[in-house]
C-alpha cells in the first residue's frame, strides 16, 4: 500500500508528569503511516524556574527529528542570551544550529546512530518511534569539535522537520516554530495560535523562495516540499552567497512571547496529523469538555488520536500524531510585562510584524528575516 499500512498502528507512547505550576501530558501514535517519524521533548524543569515542550515531526526518515528531540534544548540552555533572559534569542539560535551540528563527520555519524538506516550517498535517513529519555536535559554539553573522517565533507542530511517548542519561565510563555506542527492556548475557551504554519503559498514565504532561486510548484517548494521552514532539507539550503536565513527552505523560526494570566487554562502543541483533522478550536473544545472528568493529561490526547485516526488508508487521518498537552496546574498571577528586549544587532530591519486582535495574548511577535 505504499506509505501506508493495512492495518493501522494504534499503539501510544505517552507519558505524565507535573510540578508545582504545570501538568503535561504527552502521546504519539504511528497510525497508517508505514513508518513513525515524529519525535518529541519534555523537561519540566530544564532549569530551577524554565520548563520546555518540543514537537518534532520528520519527513524523509525520522532521525532529523529525533535529533532536535535530544539536542534542540540542551543548545537553548547553552546560549549566552538563555543566561541572560532572552529565551527568544535562544531559541531561534538554537534552531539554526540545529544544522550546523548535522553536517560533518560528527553530524553524519550522531545521524546513521539515530537512524534506522542510512544510505552514505544520498544521507537519506529513516527512523523508529522515539523520545528522549527523563534526565537528558542537562546532560554535559559539550561545543560540538569537528571531527575528521570520511564524511567530514557531509552538507547535512536531505530528511528533515519540523519544530514547534515552547519554553514557560514563571509568566512568560516563549513559542518557537517552523514548519506547519501547531501551538495553541486556550484562554477562557478560546483558541489562540501561538505559531503560523509555514506553508510554501504565504507571501513572506513564496518571496523567501523565489528570492532565493526555487519555485513553487502545485504547493510545492521546487514541486516536492510542502514545507517553507524546517530544520534539515540541506539540498533547499545550498546558496552559499545567502545566510541561513534567507535560504529556499528556512530553519528560522518565527518567535512568539506572551504573558500569561489568571484565563489561560492550557497549551497544545501537536503535529499536523492533528491539525489536518481539526481545528485549533475543536481541539480545544474537545480538550476542555474531557478536562471534567479525565485527570490523566495523556488518556486526552490518546482519545483526540482516536478521534482523528482515518477509517481507512489514504487522505486525512492517516499521519503519524504526536501531541503534547500543558494544563496550568492554578492561577498565574498578572504582573508587569517580563518581555525583555534582545541585544543589540546588526539586524535592522524586521520583515513582518505580525497583527493579532486586541483579545489576543500575544503580546510580541518577532519574526525577523535577516
Amino acid at each position: 500500500m505504499g506509505v501506508y499500512l493495512s492495518t493501522p498502528r494504534t499503539e501510544k507512547l505517552s507519558d505524565d508528569g507535573e510540578n508545582d505550576k504545570l501538568r503535561y501530558g504527552l502521546s504519539s501514535m504511528q497510525g497508517w503511516r508505514s513508518t513513525m517519524e515524529d519525535a518529541h521533548a519534555a523537561y519540566l524543569d530544564l532549569d530551577v524556574s524554565t520548563s520546555f515542550f518540543g514537537v518534532y515531526d520528520g519527513h524523509g526518515g525520522k532521525a532529523v527529528a529525533k535529533f532536535c528531540a535530544k539536542y534542540l534544548h540542551q543548545q537553548v540552555l547553552k546560549h549566552e542570551a538563555y543566561i541572560a533572559g532572552d529565551l527568544g534569542t535562544s531559541a531561534r539560535k538554537a534552531f539554526l544550529r540545529m544544522d550546523e551540528m548535522m553536517s560533518g563527520q560528527r553530524g553524519w555519524r550522531e545521524l546513521a546512530r539515530l537512524g534506522d538506516k542510512i544510505d552514505k550517498f544520498s544521507g537519506m535517513l529513516e527512523g523508529f518511534i522515539w523520545s528522549p529519555r527523563s534526565g537528558e536535559a542537562n546532560d554535559q554539553i559539550d561545543d560540538w569539535p569537528s571531527e575528521e573522517g570520511p564524511h567530514s565533507d557531509f552538507d547535512g542530511p536531505t530528511s528533515g522537520s519540523t519544530a514547534c517548542v515552547a519554553i514557560i519561565r514563571n509568566n512568560q510563555l516563549v513559542v518557537a516554530n517552523a514548519g506547519d506542527s501547531r501551538c495553541v492556548l486556550c484562554r477562557k475557551g478560546q483558541a489562540f495560535n501561538l505559531s503560523k504554519d509555514h506553508k510554501p503559498d504565504l507571501e513572506i514565504e513564496k518571496d523567501r523562495i523565489l528570492k532565493a532561486g526555487g519555485f513553487i510548484q502545485v504547493g510545492r517548494v521546487n514541486g516536492s516540499l510542502n514545507l517553507a521552514r524546517a530544520i534539515g532539507d540541506v539540498e533547499f539550503k545550498q546558496n552559499k552567497a545567502l545566510p541561513a536565513e534567507k535560504q529556499i527552505v528556512t530553519a528560522n523560526p518565527d518567535i512568539n512571547i506572551v504573558e500569561l494570566c489568571d484565563d489561560d487554562e492550557f497549551l497544545v502543541l501537536a503535529c499536523d496529523g492533528i491539525w489536518d483533522c481539526m481545528s485549533s478550536q475543536q481541539v480545544v473544545d474537545y480538550v476542555s469538555e474531557q478536562l471534567i472528568a479525565e485527570t490523566k493529561l495523556s488518556v486526552i490526547c490518546e482519545r483526540v488520536f482516536d478521534r482523528c485516526l482515518a477509517p481507512t488508508a489514504g487522505g486525512e487521518g492517516c499521519d503519524n500524531m504526536t501531541m503534547i498537552l500543558v494544563q496550568f496546574k492554578k492561577p498565574v498571577t498578572s504582573v508587569a510585562s517580563v518581555n525583555q528586549q534582545p541585544p543589540s544587532s546588526p539586524v535592522t530591519s524586521v520583515a513582518s510584524v505580525e497583527q493579532h486582535p486586541p483579545s489576543s495574548p500575544v503580546t510580541s511577535v518577532a519574526s525577523v528575516e535577516h
